[in-house]
């Protein structure tokens, strides 16, 4: 069996060995980093926080194995006067030559900021032995953080955003970086996307705020701009299928593309709701995520599940999901078909 909660301190060994297969900003191997995470996290949860500085980590638990094997995460709001959401916008700059009769279009960058910025989710990772398997565990992972906003839909910005990660090096390295944010700032790519995460001034600071011209850079640079990485693929087919575009937006640091959409118009935040637990129980045919919620630690539980809703705005759980959940019938859960 497997479920989803909030991370706890314990976990910090274990979520330290996950976080080496992902290592970026939103989970970086670093364990000092992690512990803040980790605390800012339990807060969020707790309500300690204000709703908009509110960074959720959630981590998938395997029982039989007793392992903590994927994190997924949301941020509440990415962007504040103090830390700003910064991207490059995608533009298109057409020009034509009479004389010559030629036309071009130029694709073109342009630095943006925004201070109010979206609701973004993030930090997903699975760990590789658990990919592929039956139960769909990265579904699990991506769709659960619907549940949880449609759930609290007061706490979250009116628009919700997904950074993928582009194709990058062997060795991590990003070939746009390197070509264009080191010869700015000086730092490598995994320098500039530490500092990033809590200060952005060197981006203002040092970064071209003019529009730049990607064909002046080399072929291999222009190819990856925008481009969804092979391991990330899985995630782009997830977002789309509930609603979320391209953005017309990437990573200033590696390119990557931005994914967004309304919040209310994602399926899963539309579709998610509470219902008490029939006494009736069975597996049904639907297949969905369940949550329970409660004022104690952990503040938050979910599963997939094959559930039914019934005419009553019941739902009916198998015997199992009762079990992991620690639901008895007349209690309430959160429940969102997938």
């Amino acid at each position: 069996m497997f479920s989803i909660r909030e991370a706890f301190p314990s976990d910090l060994d274990e979520l330290a060995e996950v976080a080496v297969y992902l290592d970026t900003v939103n989970l970086p191997n670093d364990r000092a980093i992690l512990e803040r995470i980790i605390d800012v996290s339990r807060r969020s949860f707790d309500g300690q926080l204000p709703p908009f500085e509110r960074e959720y980590l959630f981590v998938l638990v395997d029982h039989d194995a007793r392992r903590l094997v994927g994190t997924c995460m949301i941020q509440a709001q990415h962007g504040t006067r103090r830390s700003p959401h910064v991207f490059y916008e995608v533009l298109e700059d057409e020009r034509y030559s009479d004389t010559l009769d030629l036309h071009f279009v130029h694709r073109c960058l342009r630095i943006g900021w925004s201070y109010a910025g979206p609701t973004e989710i993030g930090g997903l990772i699975l760990l590789p032995e658990y990919r592929g398997r039956p139960q769909g565990l990265g579904k699990l992972l991506s769709y659960v953080r619907f549940l949880y906003i449609g759930l609290h839909r007061e706490r979250f910005r009116d628009e919700v955003l997904s950074e993928l990660l582009p194709p990058l090096e062997p060795d991590g390295t990003s070939l746009l970086w390197e070509s264009l944010g080191r010869k700015f700032t000086g730092l490598s790519y995994q320098e500039a996307d530490r500092l990033s995460k809590d200060n952005k001034e060197f981006i203002r600071a040092l970064f071209p705020q003019d529009m730049l011209y990607t064909t002046l850079l080399p072929q291999p640079v222009q190819g990856i701009i925008g481009q969804v990485g092979p391991n990330t693929r899985g995630v782009e087919k997830m977002l789309r299928a509930i609603g979320f575009t391209h953005a017309g937006r990437i990573d200033p640091f590696d390119g990557g593309p931005h994914f967004t959409a309304r919040t209310g118009d994602v399926t899963l935040v539309r579709d998610a709701r509470r219902a008490r637990v029939a006494a009736e129980g069975g597996e049904g045919t639907q297949p969905g995520i369940v949550a329970v919620e409660r004022a104690g630690v952990p503040h938050f539980v979910a599963t997939g599940a094959r559930f039914r809703l019934l005419p009553d705005g019941e739902i009916a759980l198998p015997e199992a999901v009762r079990r992991l959940l620690d639901v008895a019938p007349g209690e309430e859960v959160g429940c969102v078909p997938v």
